[in-house]
């Protein structure tokens, strides 16, 4: 008897829309899946834009009611890919229901809407993940599995920073710089990104956040529905910390809109007693290792190219050295969200509401640390 496919309702159809959509349609074709991932329904409200959008990529319904799309008996999964403010109350909703939920980073505007998630994905049982899709390169996959093989040794230092230069003055006044939609600006939009890598790469966690910095460089923004009116802008544009890791090793974090000159550097370092690795998403098929257990005679760093088939994810895809790009590290997760709900294990860890809280309360960290001028405690956010 053939495998039934796993059915997706698919929330949101702008960027994430078209990176979600892709990843799944992807994933089929070139991993070999327990299920055949099924593109049954995207929800959207702009029904016109959405009709054409669901023929493009090849979705067999459409509705502008979400809450439809929970209540279809043949959906398996949901994927969220709205504006941070609507997180909950669909991840609520679909988890009621019985079904897994896929939600895009971070897990909700506020740390209150993240727990209220978390909680309900305890009490239901339901699978979640969420879409920390950067894990999914196969360089930091691979940063990841030399760490946990004790090639780094004991970890001392964690450099990361995630740099964007897309939100100068011109930029208008979107969804993303309203805090009552977005929750936070650089620091979920980015720093979210970049709090996950760290956790993922080291397999640590941050004990203690202190000096955080929050700034707000740009105050008002031409609105996208009168360019002749500006509106406030209400969110972070850069973002900054010192951390403390439950292990000893000491970090430092910034996150920018405003890195002028830099399309999408997220870049991260570790120090190990043993090694070292380094990462920036701009040559993303690359990851940067020392060694230092080789003679000093040839001791220095290394650029490995994660495309050999030796390598996480790379076998998948194309012969080595053939690169590649942002949309794979979408498809690699979905391909492992199919094996994991067959009950099998991932290439490498997907985060799901409750490792995404943790995320969420290091954010929700570093804002106290600014406002308050002091160092907190991971314990003290619960």
């Amino acid at each position: 008897m053939p495998t039934p496919p796993l059915n997706i309702a698919l929330f949101g159809s702008k960027f994430m829309g078209k990176a979600h959509s892709n990843a799944w349609l992807q994933a089929g074709h070139f991993f070999d899946l327990p299920r055949r991932p099924a593109l049954h329904t995207i929800a959207a409200r702009d029904a016109d834009y959405l009709e054409r959008f669901a023929k493009q990529w090849g979705w067999a319904g459409w509705t502008t009611d979400w809450r439809t799309a929970i209540s279809d008996p043949v959906v398996d999964l949901v994927d969220i890919g709205t504006p941070n403010h609507l997180h909950r109350e669909q991840a609520l909703a679909a988890l009621e229901a019985g079904l897994a939920v896929a939600c895009e980073k971070p897990l909700a505007g506020t740390i209150d809407d993240a727990r209220e998630m978390r909680d309900a994905a305890r009490r239901t049982g339901v699978p979640t993940f969420v879409w920390f899709n950067y894990r999914r390169a196969p360089a930091l996959a691979l940063a990841h599995q030399l760490v946990a093989e004790g090639r780094l040794g004991r970890i001392y230092h964690v450099r990361a920073a995630y740099l964007q230069g897309w939100g100068g003055p011109d930029t208008p006044l979107g969804w993303r710089f309203q805090k009552s939609r977005a929750g936070s600006g650089a620091l979920g939009d980015l720093m979210a990104h970049t709090i996950d890598l760290a956790r993922f790469v080291t397999g640590d966690e941050i004990a203690e956040v202190t000096g955080a910095i929050e700034e707000r460089f740009i105050k008002q923004r031409t609105r996208p529905d009168d360019p002749t009116k500006k509106g406030r802008s209400s969110v972070d544009d850069a973002v900054l910390f010192l951390a403390r890791f439950r292990g000893g090793a000491v970090g430092s974090f910034e996150s920018t809109r405003l890195a002028t000159g830099i399309k999408n550097s997220n870049r991260i370092e570790i120090h190990g007693e043993q090694g070292a690795v380094r990462f920036n998403f701009e040559r993303m098929n690359e990851l940067e290792f020392f060694d230092g257990n080789e003679p000093p005679r040839t001791q220095g760093w290394r650029t490995i190219q994660a495309m050999h088939e030796a390598h996480p994810y790379a076998a998948n895809w194309w012969p080595d050295g053939h690169w590649l790009g942002y949309e794979h590290t979408f498809a690699n997760q979905a391909a492992d969200i199919v094996v994991a709900l067959s009950g099998a294990d991932p290439i490498v860890p997907i985060p799901d509401f409750e490792d995404a809280f943790t995320t969420q309360r290091v954010m929700e960290a570093a804002v106290q640390s600014a406002r308050h001028r002091t160092s907190v405690k991971l314990s003290e956010v619960t």
